[in-house]
């Protein structure tokens, strides 16, 4: 990946990526395979494509030249190091070669432009600082220097000269944080750099620049957030259009997108444009605080004083209309307030002098606008000029102002002289004409076939951004317009999908679809050239180098940035989603076949539609419901299987093609053991639907234990490996795969394999190696299975080679591969460890399984970690349909030999690492669903539960099994892991009882009972507590208003997936709703109540005895009424008080008579003896609402702690 994700900072657009061989700096023969990146910057190279981090970069200011050197390699050479690469094949290099030079070429010219020639590096920023730390997992020291919003790491000085790096940070995703004397943290979400410096003045130094890197990085929302704090600022000076994030710096105000390309048409003599989020450098706070005090308030006041109401601009104004008001406005004047002196040019280079050396700047503007000289003479020697007075006078705006308008062009109104216009940016003036031929526009997608006859023949002009279709030639009056302003969406459908083989469709922000056809392929690509780029701006124009399908706009939600929706610029073409955002020129385009997933969220009038692939997430909503509908159709067709081919399939991260994936790993989970696999067959009519349902979209199809039988599975996979067009070894190298067989020598054969094995293409490739893998696998089993090399080798040969199995040479081959599997297929040493221990688990569990008289065929295989997640803790467990998180946690403690003591509460947790939140799993819970439910970032751990017995005192002490209070809330409607969030938290009121968790946007009002619920005060929402899965933690970039919160998760009848986030105010808070949730969904069973090897035993205590427990007294006196209570509960008679919605009645003070009178009890409910379990001690333990303070501390602060909850059970 280009960088982590969601930076604020521009991202460099990739011009190559791929994979490449890669020589050690040793020069040995053995390569390296590397994913390498090239940008207009760098060239970095990666051990994976999923890294965040680089292990080397280098700076391509950088490189002398690059070199071809002997076949398919090549050489990019810097000034003391050479670098060798190896493509797959000639052409790939050649296009690396070309990629490299035109890259250099560009730098160079850049180079030439610029003055920058610092430490060495051209067109390098002089470091915040730079030196020498130690950095965790090196062995010497790294030169570290922080530049910009980027942290470099270099392997010392003189590479740092050379331009030659390991890798940089980005810090719009870093934060830093003291560890101790000398050493810092410098955290991303991808990895955590400790650094330690020489001293503690230095660590200081370190954490001061790093930390101006972050806010560097971070200043750009900030600045338009500050910016528009001054309500004016909030809407552009010119059409009125919300959230601008462009600025005139002369001119002082604040001006949209749209605005800001006619701006820059006007030339900088006229307006300096800069972004509010780009331009970071710009927005000093002189600058800054200028705007707040001048701003689009002081601005329109002098230049939109006289505009008539029907030449204002509106935010739907199209660019030819804007482009003449701007004119008429800033460079003409035509709408300024005129200065009382206007004319008289010494009374306005008077008044300006005057007016610098005050705080008036709306005078001073005014005073430039109407003609003043910025550089007229003072008559002051000293200080001759406006800027040297506003100096002397302290003036600091002032100066700020008249440094921006240095050279701006005084407005001129001139009809007689055209004024030349200079154009910074090249607007595109686009004129095509033309009969076409055109339906009616629909409201609706075109479902069907149009035929011919619904066409009819116009003459079409595109002209000033408008596209007029006509009767005829020579009709004057169009019947109708589409302006370039107006389209979202240009599509073109594939040929003869309508009565006119060529045709293409046009979708506008009124919900409107306009169909056009043409018999010419060549015309009807003009005509959609023509017409994208007129609608399309100068930001997005990447996207026209190639032909699309569909091409337009979308607000999409993407990185870290979602607070708010932006709208960006997309094309599709096949199988790739090309992407252009507000805050960079180009995405490095989705691969719209290897998406990890692809799904749709909202109910039917907002839907949003999430792509994610890698480490990449993108939500594309859907504001307009017809283009947007149409936009959802094509992705979810280029992102099914095109072909037959395996290189049309759905692919994953390793170019395996999903439906092996899908298969091989069910295999592997559940059917490893099954006597006969992939001999057997499965049931024809079965495996059939199976196939078919991956071969349409094998990316949703979730294979699940007793659902799909493995031999089922297995003939699937089969059948489509011999229905392969081209077949897995293709046809042009089968026959040179079945005489590779037939050498007598070994090592001459595994070599001739191993040539014919790089010959493949590489999705082949891959499939070849991850199925082989998977069958020495199977073979490992074979004592069980019946499964040896050679039977499979029998099974797999004429399937692979789609022989009709009298050919002995197909099965030698599989032999051969599986026999010979490390050497082949170059697996090294720590893969083959990973498999190994894999395969020694499922021996190990098949064995145990054996003992105990279990079946093992469909039986999950996972992972499960023991205290935190680190390759020596993971443990590979079975886990058969009946375990309980309580017993897979006993499994795992007796694996690892961990001894449980007295308070040791050890438990399941279900860890979401992408929401940064976790889940203790109830011990009677079932394991085998939760697993199939985990998504890539999830895990299970086994660990003490620290709160457990903190939970476990409140539960034993409260009366009733409800709750409720105050707490933040903030929705999100999602899958978890997969967020959208909206707005901030907000003060809610909760009710949570055994049925429902109810919220109220304020608090109940307390009425007397009167037998029927308050209509007045219905919930604003209600959700039945049994569905709801509830998770410790909130993200952090969610920015919870305290760290204590929990994120409740709840499915609905139609699968889709709901969350909220909540936060207590206090941790013993946070434990109480937690200790209440799990109390209400499991029935009141939180812990065995029977001792366990999980569970300890608290010894039964007797503190002696009294009548009543009393609301007033000492500690003591509540110990021992506490423990009185347990031992010999009462029926108690007089006024009960049901705080808390409680069950079981406590006691009112006597300056209340009844219940009815307490202001704080919920309406009365039937009164009677107090039931065993409820032992009325929260009045006790935490305090009476009554007597208005706990009269005890909490749990967690008593020093000696009262009897566990294993003495508190009824008599």
């Amino acid at each position: 990946m280009d960088g982590p994700p969601g930076g604020s900072t521009p991202v460099t657009p990739i011009i190559k990526a791929g994979w490449l061989d890669k020589n050690p700096p040793q020069g040995s023969y053995i390569y390296q395979k590397r994913w390498v990146r090239l940008d207009a910057d760098h060239l970095r190279y990666f051990d994976s494509n999923k890294d965040a981090y680089s292990k080397r970069f280098i700076s391509v200011a950088c490189i002398s030249r690059v070199a071809a050197i002997g076949d398919q390699k090549f050489e990019v050479i810097t000034n003391n190091r050479t670098f060798a690469f190896r493509a797959e094949s000639d052409v790939e290099r050649k296009e690396w070669m070309q990629a490299l030079q035109e890259a250099m070429a560009e730098q160079r010219a850049r180079a030439r432009l610029s003055s920058a020639y610092l430490l060495g590096v051209p067109g390098s920023e002089q470091p915040d600082r730079a030196g020498s730390l130690e950095l965790r997992g090196f062995k010497n020291k790294l030169y570290v220097a922080v530049v910009g919003d980027k942290v470099q790491l270099y392997k010392n000085l003189e590479e740092y000269h050379l331009g030659i790096g390991i890798t940089f940070i980005d810090m719009s995703v870093g934060n830093v944080k003291e560890v101790d004397r000398r050493s810092f943290d410098l955290t991303t979400p991808y990895r955590i750099f400790s650094f330690s410096a020489d001293s503690e003045l230095e660590k200081e130094q370190w954490l001061e620049a790093m930390q101006g890197a972050i806010a560097e990085a971070l200043s750009t929302s900030e600045v338009a957030e500050r910016i528009w704090a001054a309500a004016p600022n909030r809407f552009c000076a010119d059409c009125g259009a919300p959230q601008p994030d462009w600025a005139s710096i002369n001119l002082c105000v604040v001006i949209c997108k749209r605005c800001a390309g006619e701006h820059r048409g006007l030339g900088a003599g006229v307006s300096k444009v800069r972004s509010l989020k780009m331009d970071r450098k710009v927005w000093t706070e002189t600058l800054i605080e200028l705007f707040l005090q001048l701003g689009n308030g002081a601005g329109n006041r002098f230049w939109a004083a006289n505009v008539p109401p029907s030449e204002a601009l509106q935010p739907s104004s199209s660019p030819s209309t804007r482009r003449c008001h701007l004119e008429a406005k800033y460079r003409e004047g035509k709408y300024r307030r005129y200065h009382p002196l206007f004319g008289n040019q010494e009374e306005l280079d008077k008044a300006l002098c005057a007016a610098v050396t005050t705080t008036d700047l709306a005078e001073t503007q005014a005073l430039l606008g109407c003609g003043a000289g910025i550089n007229c003479f003072s008559g002051d020697p000293e200080a001759p000029t406006p800027l040297a007075l506003a100096e002397q006078a302290g003036q600091t705006l002032q100066m700020e102002f008249l440094r921006n308008n240095r050279t701006t062009e005084v407005p001129r109104l001139d009809s007689m002289k055209p004024l030349e216009k200079h154009y910074s940016v090249v607007l595109p003036t686009v004129s095509h004409s033309g009969f076409l031929y055109k339906t009616a526009s629909a409201s609706k997608l075109l479902q069907e076939r149009r035929a011919r006859e619904e066409f009819s023949r116009r003459w079409c002009v595109l002209g000033d951004g408008v596209l007029s279709y006509f009767e005829n030639e020579r009709a004057v009056t169009p019947n109708g317009e589409i302006r370039a302003s107006e389209i979202v969406c240009l599509a073109v459908p594939p040929p003869d999908t309508h009565g006119f083989e060529h045709t293409f469709e046009v979708y506008t922000e009124g919900e409107r679809l306009y169909l056009f056809g043409l018999e010419s392929a060549e015309q009807a690509h003009e005509w959609v050239k023509c017409i994208a780029k007129a609608f399309v701006p100068p930001l997005a124009e990447d996207l026209l180098a190639r032909d699309f399908e569909r091409l337009g706009r979308l607000p999409y939600k993407a990185g870290l940035s979602l607070q708010r929706a932006q709208e960006g610029w997309f094309s599709l073409s096949g199988s790739e989603l090309r992407a252009v955002f507000p805050e960079g020129p180009c995405e490095e385009p989705l691969q719209l076949r290897k998406l990890q997933e692809l799904s749709i969220q909202g109910d039917s009038e907002n839907q949003v539609l999430v792509l994610v692939e890698r480490r990449r997430t993108l939500y594309i909503q859907g504001e307009r419901r017809l283009d947007f509908m149409g936009w959802l159709g094509a992705i979810q067709k280029a992102a099914a299987s095109l072909g037959d081919t395996l290189s049309e399939q759905q692919l994953g991260d390793s170019d395996i093609p999903v439906i092996v994936y899908r298969c091989v790993d069910y295999i592997t989970q559940c059917g490893l053991t099954s006597e006969g696999i992939y001999r057997k067959c499965g049931q024809t009519s079965k495996t059939q639907r199976l196939l078919e349902s991956l071969r349409q979209d094998a990316r949703s199809v979730h294979l699940k234990e007793g659902e799909q039988h493995v031999d089922d599975v297995s003939s699937a996979l089969k059948r489509f490996l011999r229905d392969l067009p081209d077949g897995l070894f293709t046809r042009a190298q089968r026959l040179a795969w079945l005489e590779a067989s037939e050498i007598e020598d070994e090592e001459e054969k595994v070599s001739r394999y191993r040539e014919l094995l790089v010959r493949l293409p590489p999705v082949n490739r891959a499939t070849v190696k991850a199925l082989i893998s998977h069958l020495y696998c199977v073979q490992c089993f074979s004592d069980t299975n019946q499964m040896n090399v050679h039977n499979l080798a029998i099974v797999f040969g004429p399937t692979l080679f789609q022989t009709d199995g009298q050919d002995y040479k197909a099965g030698r081959v599989v032999e051969d591969l599986i026999n010979h599997y490390v050497v082949v297929f170059s697996v090294d040493e720590e893969e083959l460890r990973k498999q190994r221990e894999e395969i020694t688990a499922i021996v190990k569990m098949r064995v145990a399984g054996t003992a105990s008289g279990t079946q093992h065929a469909g039986d999950f295989i996972c992972t499960v970690y023991l205290e935190e997640k680190k390759a020596e803790t993971e443990q590979h467990i079975k886990i058969p349909a009946s375990m309980t998180a309580e017993e897979l946690t006993l499994e795992i403690l007796d694996r690892r030999n961990v001894g449980i003591r007295e308070k040791d509460y050890w438990t399941c947790f279900e860890v979401n690492e992408r929401e940064e939140a976790e889940r203790p799993l109830h011990f009677a819970e079932k394991v085998l669903p939760i697993l199939h439910g985990l998504g890539t970032d999830s895990h299970l751990v086994v660990k003490k539960h620290q709160a457990m017995e903190a939970m476990l005192l409140y539960l034993a002490s409260r009366v009733g099994d409800t709750k409720h209070g105050m707490m933040k809330f903030r929705e999100d409607r999602s899958l978890l892991g997969l967020g959208l969030p909206s707005g901030g938290f907000h003060d809610r009121y909760f009710i949570l009882n055994s049925s429902c968790l109810r919220l109220y946007k304020e608090v109940r009002s307390q009425r007397p009972w009167s037998g029927a619920p308050e209509t007045s005060h219905r919930p604003e929402k209600e959700w039945p507590v049994k569905s709801l899965k509830v998770y410790l933690g909130v993200k952090k970039k969610l920015r919870p208003p305290t760290c204590w919160g929990f994120t409740v998760v709840h499915e609905t009848e139609k699968h889709e997936k709901q969350q909220w986030y909540l936060c207590c105010d206090t941790q013993m808070e946070l434990r109480e709703w937690f200790a209440t949730f799990l109390f209400v969904q499991h029935d009141g069973l939180v812990w065995p109540s029977e001792p366990s090897r999980v569970s300890r035993a608290v010894p039964e205590v007797r503190l002696g005895s009294v009548s009543l427990i009393p609301l007033r007294g000492s500690e003591n006196e509540m110990r021992r009424s506490v423990a009185a209570f347990t031992a010999d509960p009462l029926s108690v008679s007089g006024s009960p008080c049901l705080w808390a919605g409680g069950w079981g009645p406590g006691w009112v003070p006597a300056f209340y008579s009844t219940v009815d009178d307490c202001p704080d009890c919920p309406p009365r409910l039937p009164s009677g003896p107090l039931p065993p379990a409820s032992v009325g001690t929260l009045i006790g333990l935490f305090g009476s609402h009554h007597s208005k303070e706990p009269l005890l501390p909490g749990p967690g602060s008593w020093e000696s702690p009262l009897p566990g909850p294993g003495s508190w059970e009824p008599g």
